[in-house]
């Protein structure tokens, strides 16, 4: 009698269940034309996981990768994972410092890392630890050759054995802090979309997101446990509307997934009239609120494509999902749902004082289940403010500002860091947002807070102006009285030609805050 084979228990073994049942098929490719197949991809894993393995690097350990995205960087990622080790990927185009403090910190026993940076990096990390150099040829035509740092160290082995990736978001603190993912929460993930997108062996992925941003997770491990193909963006392409436009169509892409602030870019520079998206058939997007006046533009541009909004930090991975209705309600107080729990997670809302809200009440929302990462690297304080204890079972506390809306969906109202009080008055600067985003002249809009001299909270809010002319101030006001409470009206108003953005392209309120007059 015939067995099906196991279902993979760990992100490297789909790589090499694929190459298995089809070592033709193409895995990845790059826009500049570069290819791999799934055989050559699984050697070329292999033969770093082997080149690691030589150089000491064992199940526990961890890898950092520090490369440009492309077929090498992808083959680095699944030769640590081959190795046993978890793999730390950082923005190569990170100032040094940062890049240092990240492997530093979580002890990584080797790092890969592109020919051409590996020794400014080993300046950063400190001489004195003493980084030996292995270079790591890449195959013919493939990828820019490879530099595999090690170094002599005593054993620090991951508290998890199952440790698949470490993740560094900004921390309140100033420093990054790690979230630490297992193979087990990954694919907790990746089946959910397995079942939801059904994907075949003949389509294309976008891979758009870094590989230190958690949109990648969606983006590499999914085509790899369907046999489909990768299409690998690099950081540079990602910021080239018309170039992004011109390979969804080219490639023939099937799933795009990125954050709302990159398709609003496709679809204002893109030129997307030139081009045939009869490929593409589902949108994916997370990381930001989607101003509604750009989404329906983008749903009437492709109205043949399925968009969902996914939803989740990078401590769950994704927890909930909307797909959603066409056409979109027209409501101009419509606000786009997150929807419902998936990857197997559970949801709940509790008050201020963590008792569950009722039906209809805002309050914060937990989420517990498979998908949930294990924790912070290292940081036992943050783990115990993060996770909170229900009828024994620990639920991570995410921070954002839910409702329960009456046919079940979620509504996101904001982030519980974003709540400011003023004059007596409970603010939630997302909302100030989403009221001027409905601005036909408002491309992008974000609002800060700031103390004046009497230290009283004053805000600011930033604007990327589309119309020839620009708004005089008194219009500006007046255009914010009638659509929000007198006591959410900016105090300033900053024009500028484009908001800072973060290296996952979501806006950057730091150095926003900077930028106040």
């Amino acid at each position: 009698m015939w067995n099906a084979p196991s279902p993979p228990q760990r992100l490297d073994q789909l790589l090499s269940a694929a190459a298995e049942r089809a070592p033709q098929a193409i895995a990845a490719l790059e826009p500049g034309g570069r290819t791999i197949r799934y055989d050559e991809l699984d050697a070329y894993a292999s033969a770093i996981a082997n080149a690691l393995s030589d150089l000491g690097v064992a199940a526990g350990d961890r890898v950092g990768i520090c490369a440009t995205k492309n077929i090498g960087a992808l083959a680095a990622v699944m030769g640590a994972l081959r190795a046993g080790a978890a793999y730390v990927p950082v923005d190569a185009h990170s100032p040094l410092e940062r890049i240092a403090y990240i492997f530093n910190d979580c002890d990584v026993a080797a790092i890969v890392v592109g020919a051409g940076a590996a020794t400014n990096l080993v300046a950063a990390l400190g001489v004195a630890d003493g980084w030996q150099h292995t270079a790591f040829p890449a195959p013919a035509a493939h990828a820019e050759d490879l530099i595999i740092l090690s170094r002599a160290r005593a054993s620090a082995k991951a508290p998890q054995a199952d440790l698949a990736y470490i993740l560094y978001t900004s921390g309140s603190t100033g420093r990054p802090k790690g979230v630490m993912h297992t193979h087990a929460s990954a694919l907790a993930f990746i089946d959910w979309c397995s079942t939801e997108y059904g994907p075949g062996a003949d389509d294309r992925f976008s891979s758009h997101a870094p590989l230190h941003f958690d949109l990648s997770i969606l983006d590499i491990y999914v085509p790899l446990k369907h046999g489909a193909s990768v299409v690998l963006i690099d950081s540079e392409t990602g910021k080239m509307p018309g170039v992004l436009a011109e390979q969804i169509a080219k490639q023939r892409i099937t799933h795009w997934y990125s954050t709302p602030s990159t398709l609003r870019i496709i679809l204002e520079y893109g030129k997307i009239e030139q081009f045939d998206f009869s490929g593409l058939r589902i949108v994916n997007f997370a990381g930001e609120v989607f101003p509604l006046k750009h989404l329906r533009a983008l749903m009437r541009a492709w109205p043949h494509v399925v968009f969902y909004n996914l939803y989740g930090p990078t401590e769950t991975n994704v927890c909930t999902y909307y797909r959603l209705p066409r056409p979109l309600p027209d409501d101009p107080d419509y606000a786009l749902p997150i929807g419902s729990a998936c990857s197997d997670d559970r949801l709940r809302i509790t008050d201020r004082d963590g008792a569950e809200a009722a039906r209809g009440q805002e309050g914060e929302l937990l989420v517990a289940g498979g998908s949930v990462m294990v924790g912070y690297w290292n940081l036992p304080e943050r783990n115990a403010e993060a996770f909170v204890t229900h009828d024994g079972e620990a639920w991570y506390r995410t921070g954002d500002i839910v409702r329960e809306l009456p046919g079940g969906d979620l509504a996101f109202l904001g982030r519980r860091d974003r709540m400011v009080k003023r004059r007596g008055f409970r603010i939630e600067l997302g909302e100030i947002e989403s009221a001027l985003h409905k601005h036909p002249g408002i491309a992008e809009a974000a609002a800060v807070t700031h103390a004046d001299a009497a230290g009283d909270v004053q805000i600011c809010a930033f604007y990327v102006w589309t119309d020839p002319a620009p708004p005089s101030l008194l219009r500006l006001k007046q255009f914010c009285a009638a659509h929000l409470p007198h006591y959410m009206a900016p105090d300033r108003f900053v024009a500028l030609d484009a908001l800072p953005k973060t290296s996952t392209d979501k806006i950057d309120y730091q150095r926003l805050k900077a930028l106040v007059p």
